[in-house]
């Protein structure tokens, strides 16, 4: 049955990005599932109350600090999972940063700026994919998620290192997925939509811009199915990408956004000129 297949009793997950958001929720939904969680992140009080929790739920957890932008940060970190957990089956490649700054035109971006975005959501996940890939493929199985988002897939003004970024990342996962079909490791990239991650970060620094925010809030109204998304919504969609109900497919882009790229409300900043609801 399918919902036995979903179970990840035994299996080790490493998760970037963690300690808040989509990155805790996954983590935490995956942990429930049976899978043991290694998360890594920056700063260290989020990823050790993700730890935290995890292991109230009967798991084991481990809280490596890692600044993912650094390869040799990122090697050291897969090193100590295996060494601590013995090996790891999921990869969850779901660092990123949209830096709380306004718009710029492109003549007024530094060096510093561009490398910060490129490195933090596309080199990311090529470190870590780079640093577990013998042990992957010495094993013959292996699961990567990559996560991307909608602005990956469309462009938006003035937002040059994200949309470049997150593009980049759908096409790591589709050239992992050929490389590395032959050797049973499967690699799928989530696209997620807005979502309300207040409840799972409500520490962090706000890292958007006020009037980013601020449409935000009433972006429910302009996305098909009514509301923004709620971490659980990927939460979701991440165990069935790492579980073994998911075993015949790689290179696969999901899309979960509530309709919002289909509809083509988001993410350029254009409001539809059509009601979603007719009167």
């Amino acid at each position: 049955m399918v919902s036995e297949k979903q179970t990840l009793d035994g299996k080790v997950t490493v998760i970037t990005g963690g300690g808040t958001g989509l990155g805790k929720a996954m983590a935490l939904a995956l942990a429930k599932a049976g899978s043991n969680i290694v998360v890594a992140a920056r700063r260290t009080g989020p990823i050790e109350q993700t730890a935290r929790e995890v292991t109230d739920l009967g798991r084991r957890a481990l809280a490596i600090p890692t600044d993912v932008t650094d390869s040799q940060q990122v090697n050291r970190m897969i090193e100590t999972a295996l060494s601590e957990m013995g090996k790891i089956n999921i990869l969850i490649n779901n660092a990123g940063i949209v830096r709380g700054q306004g718009r710029k035109p492109i003549w007024e971006i530094t060096d510093e700026e561009w490398h910060l975005g490129i490195d933090t959501n596309l080199s990311s996940a090529f470190f870590c994919c780079r640093a577990v890939s013998q042990h992957f493929i010495e094993r013959k199985s292996g699961k990567v998620i990559n996560v991307a988002s909608g602005e990956g897939l469309r462009g938006v003004r003035d937002n040059y290192m994200y949309c470049s970024a997150k593009g980049g990342v759908i096409q790591l996962t589709r050239t992992l997925a050929l490389t590395w079909a032959q050797d049973n490791i499967k690699v799928n990239c989530i696209v997620p939509g807005f979502v309300d991650t207040r409840e799972l970060q409500p520490d962090a620094r706000p890292e958007v811009p006020p009037e980013v925010a601020r449409a935000s809030r009433s972006l429910g109204e302009f996305i098909p199915v009514g509301r923004l998304g709620i971490p659980g919504d990927i939460a979701a969609l991440a165990l069935f990408l790492a579980s073994d109900a998911s075993d015949y497919i790689t290179g696969g882009i999901y899309t979960a956004d509530g309709g919002g790229l289909a509809g083509g409300t988001t993410t350029t900043g254009y409001a539809p000129t059509i009601p979603i609801k007719e009167e």
